[in-house]
Order: structure tokens, then C-alpha cells, then sequence
């Protein structure tokens, strides 16, 4: 959306929603932006941190970048119309308030309450609605990127894509010049996560098989903090409430983080995951407990409304009893390797956000960090595509899809079935802690799944849910030969079978097989 919005109004725009309009990570995020926005900060402190947080890969003309065009994204937001919260100073002034999340050394995090994506992402959506120049389609999911090679072209530039209408059930063709992805991450593939069900790692792995090289799929990070309850999905316990002094319990009410680390609660997010996840192994236990209950009720009733809302359908008042937590699958640090512009491998192809590997987050994402990469990069690629020569009669001879050759299904449960397979080994076998023994076992049953999955979408009619567990496959397969290759531990990478850090940090970098 924010691309979009830079865009100038002479671009014809298709926006393809994989569901309807704001459905996505980004309408989910509570935490906020982190940003650097007053004289107590500084853009050299917000990149230290970022460095620290990344255990030594981030990039740092990255973090430069991102972080040196913070306020700006802030600024630009405002204008918009985004609704900051703020508070009033002893003097009777009023300024923004902003919080302090795990990795920060200073309160930077500018949020809207505990819900500061859904007031970015309704923002820009309303915005949009000015600008006949963008249309929109609901309910697409791609099915793959059209490139000059594959319909007998000299060359690969990106020619557009084909998308999968969901309402008709028909394949329709996008031509463009230019063409982004901008489709989120992979957290899917993980059996518990914080993420909604669109997050299947579609375009990481059209990338791929266009021609564009992943990096860093390793790093998977797992959030300490979401609610366990049978009657809750994937809802995420903002880190900020650990901002804000909440202290993270075991079963029998005692704290235990000051054993892991000396920030305790606001160590990064990989050490407390792991915390977490080492004393429910040591235990036994289903879950551990987040405590903000000591805290005035008025307090925790004003800056976390949907949280407290939330627990409380579930009968748990936050202002009076712990909540109980699990981690679970959160973001995808690594994804298609791009420059400063967002421009991928391909000609003509970006990627931005989540699904980009632009080399800010590193082995480990600090908190925030996230929607201020999807705008700095988003207006980047604006920038850059409008530097470039428009064509206005490029290639025309782009074949439409031919379903001539394929039947329906009457083998559906195959999908079913390898989706629950692939989604339990990942989570039992590529999860918060790895062994050499573990991902070798993982790499041979998704072999297996390639093969069946290979052959069902050679002979049937696509369904979204084929599409989803064919990207999935892939990029479950990315991600775990990225861990093979990470001989040690480092950020959100843990194996038992390498536990130290290698002196030379390096990103883990794929390039698919007819490309190499």
C-alpha cells in the first residue's frame, strides 16, 4: 500500500490481496515502529542496537539506510493520518509516547495502543481510495511470475504474473512492467504461529523459481510470547507489555530469565524464546506465564486494550492473573536477496517487506523493526521505479494459462495430509533448537512431499490450498538446507551440535540449481 500511495499517478497499479485488503501481518502488529524520534535518541544508537540484535550479519549500509529514513516514515504517517498515541508532560505539553521492547536501549517504539498495524494499515487503505490509478483485487493468490525465458524470450526480465482468481476458480494473466512482492513471510510452514494464514511463503518461493537467490532462511524467529488457550489462534502477546515491566513465570509462579541473561525480559526476543522453550522441556509443562498484574489496571486497560479485551473473552482478567504463553513461529528473517532499491535478481522484479532479505535484520530482528523496513523499502522501490524507462509496448505475446492438460481432483486429501506432516516435523525438527540428526531427518521427508506434491500439481486443477502447500514445501526445503549449511550457533540459528559462534560470521546464500 505504501508503494502504491509513492507511486506517481501516471503508473497503472494492480494490487493483488491474497484475501481481502488489509488481511496480512502487517493488520496484526501491536508492538509499533521503531523510530528515532527524539534528542534522548539517536540513529547511531538505533543501529548499534540493530547490530547487536542481529549477532553479527546484519548489514550495515542496511541498517544505515532504514534507520537514517525512520522519522521520515514517521512523519510521512502523520500526515496521513495514523493516530499516534500520546501523552501529556509535567508541563502540560503533549508528545508521542513511545515505548522501550526487547533489543532497545532507549524508548523509540511510537504505537497506536497495542494495535499500531491496524491504524498504519486502515490509514493507507483509506488513502487509497483517492488514487484511481490503483486497482484492487481481493481474494488472488499468484501462482507463479511470468519471465522472459519461460515463454521462449531471450533474456529473464519480469514480465508479470499469473494469479489464481478464488472467487471464479480460473487463472487470470497480469502483465506489468514492473512487478513486487510484497507477500509477507513463511511462518506458516511452523505448526504454531503468530501469524495469519496467509503468511505461506508464496512469493520467497516464486522467486526461486524464477531465478532469484534467498538468503539467510535459517533464521526463523520464534516470538516467546504468544497466548495458550484451545480457544485462541495465533493471538501474539505484544512484547511491549515486557516493555512495560511485565515478568515472564513458571507454573509455580517463580521467575526465571535472570538465569538466561542479565536483561531478563528485554533480553532479544531468540534468548528468551529459548528460555522459554528450555523450561517447558525441563518441566514438563504445556506453558509458561506473563505477569503485568502488579500494575495499576487502569494503566494496562489503556495502553493494552485489545490484549486486555481479548483475555478477558477468554476469562482472563491481565489486571489480576498471569497469562498464560507459548512461543510460536513469527518472522522470516532471511527471503529474496535485494539492493537498497528493493530490486531483486531479475529485471524488473522487487521485493519488499517480510518476503526481501535486504540485510537489516541479520541472524535476529529486532522488536519494530519490521514495519519500518516494509515502508522504507516500499518508498525506495517507488523511488526506483520511477527513475526507470517506461515501455509502453513491451511484450505482448505473453500465453495466457493452459489448463488443457489437467483434470479435477479427486485426491484432496493428499493436501490435507501432507500439510499436517510437513507443519509438525518442521515444528519438532527445525524448531527453536536443531541437531544435525533432526534437519537431515526433516531434508528426507520433505524430499518425499516434493515428489507427491510435483506430481498432484502436474495433473489436477490448482486450489488455493495446493498453491500454499507447494510453496511451503519449497521454502521448508530452503529453509532447512540453510541450516544444514550454518555450521554453529548464531541469533535466532541454535543446533546442540554446533554451539559456538564461528569468528567469521556469513550469510548462508542459495542460488537455484539452472542459475548457479
Amino acid at each position: 500500500m505504501t508503494l502504491a500511495l509513492k507511486l506517481g499517478k501516471q503508473y497503472d497499479v494492480a494490487m493483488l490481496c491474497k484475501d481481502v485488503q488489509n488481511e496480512g501481518a502487517t493488520y496484526y502488529a501491536q508492538g509499533g515502529v521503531a523510530a528515532v524520534l527524539n534528542e534522548y535518541d539517536s540513529v547511531q544508537s538505533h543501529l548499534e542496537d540493530t547490530l547487536i540484535a542481529g549477532a553479527g550479519l546484519c548489514h550495515r549500509d542496511a541498517v544505515q539506510f532504514t534507520v537514517g529514513h525512520s522519522a521520515d516514515v514517521i512523519d510521512w504517517l502523520i500526515e496521513l493520518g495514523v493516530n499516534f498515541d500520546t501523552h501529556t508532560q509535567p508541563d502540560g505539553s503533549t508528545e508521542f509516547h513511545l515505548t522501550k521492547e526487547g533489543g532497545h536501549s532507549h524508548r523509540r517504539v511510537i504505537h497506536a495502543a497495542d494495535a499500531t498495524g491496524k491504524e498504519i494499515s486502515l490509514t493507507l487503505s483509506q488513502q487509497l481510495q483517492a488514487h484511481d490509478n490503483v486497482e484492487i483485487y481481493q481474494k488472488y493468490v499468484a501462482v507463479d511470475l511470468i519471465t522472459e525465458d519461460k515463454i521462449g524470450h531471450k533474456g529473464n526480465s519480469c514480465l508479470g504474473a499469473y494469479a489464481l482468481n478464488r472467487e471464479t476458480g480460473k487463472v487470470e494473466l497480469f502483465r506489468s512492467q514492473f512487478v513486487v512482492l510484497a507477500t509477507g513471510g513463511a511462518s506458516k510452514v511452523y505448526l504454531y504461529t503468530s501469524n495469519p494464514d496467509t503468511a505461506s511463503g508464496d512469493g520467497i518461493a516464486m522467486a526461486w523459481r524464477a531465478g532469484c537467490r534467498v538468503g539467510n532462511l535459517e533464521f526463523n524467529q520464534f516470538h516467546p510470547t504468544c497466548l495458550y488457550h484451545p480457544d485462541s489462534k495465533s493471538f501474539l502477546i505484544s512484547e511491549a507489555l515486557r516493555g512495560e515491566g511485565a515478568k515472564l513465570l513458571l507454573p509455580d509462579g517463580s521467575s526465571f530469565m535472570k538465569k538466561f541473561d542479565d536483561r531478563e525480559e528485554l533480553a532479544p526476543r531468540d534468548i528468551v524464546a529459548r528460555a522459554i522453550d528450555h523450561e517447558m522441556k525441563r518441566l514438563g509443562c504445556d506453558c509458561v506465564y506473563l505477569d503485568i498484574s502488579y500494575k495499576d489496571p487502569a494503566f494496562v486497560k489503556s495502553h493494552f486494550p485489545n490484549i486486555y479485551d481479548r483475555c478477558a473473552e477468554l476469562g482472563i482478567d491481565i489486571t489480576r492473573s498471569p497469562i498464560p504463553i507459548v512461543p510460536a513461529a513469527h518472522y522470516t528473517c532471511g527471503g529474496i536477496l535485494t539492493d537498497l532499491n528493493g530490486l531483486t535478481d531479475l529485471p524488473n522484479l522487487y521485493a519488499v517487506g517480510e518476503s526481501s532479505f535486504t540485510g537489516l535484520h541479520g541472524a535476529n530482528r529486532m522488536a519494530s523493526n519490521s514495519l519500518l523496513e516494509c515502508m522504507v523499502f516500499a518508498i525506495s522501490a517507488a523511488e526506483h521505479i520511477e527513475q526507470q524507462k517506461r515501455v509502453e509496448h513491451w511484450h505482448a505475446s505473453v500465453p495466457p494459462w493452459d489448463e488443457s492438460q489437467v483434470t479435477n481432483s479427486d485426491e484432496d486429501v493428499i493436501i490435507s495430509h501432507n500439510w499436517d506432516e510437513l507443519r509438525r516435523f518442521m515444528w519438532d525438527y527445525v524448531g527453536i533448537v536443531r541437531t544435525d540428526k533432526r534437519l537431515q531427518r526433516a531434508r528426507r521427508r520433505v524430499q518425499l512431499l516434493q515428489q507427491e506434491v510435483t506430481e498432484y500439481y502436474s495433473n489436477y486443477r490448482i486450489s488455493n490450498d495446493l498453491l500454499e502447500l507447494r510453496n511451503l514445501i519449497l521454502v521448508a526445503d530452503l529453509i532447512i538446507q540453510s541450516a544444514i549449511r550454518r555450521k554453529e550457533s548464531r541469533g535466532l540459528h541454535y543446533t546442540l551440535d554446533y554451539p559456538e559462534l564461528l569468528d567469521e560470521p556469513s550469510d548462508t546464500i542459495l542460488v537455484p540449481p539452472r542459475f548457479g
